[in-house]
């Protein structure tokens, strides 16, 4: 009997978290110490990379890079990291680059609040999010019930949020940072036993948006 091809994740786009031009010395991938890569924010899987980029090549924090088809800049080698592997820049850009990405893509995370549902009789979705308890999910909950939220700003008028780009990015971070129960966005680290509720997949369908790479032959380093 045949054999299934083996199918790899592969990154479409991302965001720019930090290049070094130099490579890193206390990076752990070899050609990584002397060589240029950039660490980047998968931003349909919320999954961390390394790439390895061409001598000469310049990247701006926070950039848009394409992986599929390859950005011109970079070498056909990538790494899937942790947190704990991205470099001080890189942790200290992910905040703001995650708010950036949430901003523009506004419609989708706004939805969230919409059609976000309990995980179990004591604890609701929404509840994940950082600074949110019991009575400030009823108010959002009641608000939604009377109308569903139509933006950022409805969320703060209605909902009584300040900052749901931010709170959102926060709990994204905490996601990719593992040790979690509960995955609303982020994919669980490897090893993780946490239950992942994959809502991005439901966003992306309600608001009509592709489902990003289910996986294609990559070239992944082991």
């Amino acid at each position: 009997m045949r054999r299934a091809r083996r199918r790899l994740y592969r990154p479409r786009r991302g965001r720019v978290l930090d290049f070094l031009p130099g490579g890193n010395p206390l990076d752990k991938h070899p050609e990584h110490k002397s060589k240029p890569f950039i660490q980047a924010l998968d931003e349909d899987r919320f999954k961390l990379l390394e790439y390895n980029a061409k001598f000469g090549s310049s990247f701006s924090i926070g950039e848009k890079v394409v992986f599929m088809p390859l950005d011109q800049r970079l070498l056909n080698k990538y790494y899937l990291i942790g947190y704990e592997d991205l470099t001080k820049v890189a942790q200290d850009s992910l905040l703001d680059v995650l708010i950036q990405l949430i901003n523009e893509m506004e419609k989708l995370f706004v939805q969230f609040f919409n059609i976000a549902e309990p995980i179990t009789l004591r604890l609701h979705a929404i509840e994940l999010l950082p600074g949110i308890g019991k009575r400030h999910l009823q108010q959002i909950l009641q608000a939604r019930k009377q109308k569903p939220f139509e933006s950022f700003e409805d969320l703060e008028k209605r909902g009584g949020l300040k900052s749901p780009q931010r709170i959102i990015a926060e709990r994204i971070i905490k996601e990719i940072q593992g040790g979690e129960k509960y995955y609303l966005f982020a994919e669980p680290p490897p090893g993780s036993r946490g239950l992942f509720l994959n809502y991005m997949a439901r966003l992306r369908a309600l608001v009509g948006l592709d489902q990003g790479n289910p996986g294609e032959p990559g070239s992944e380093a082991q």
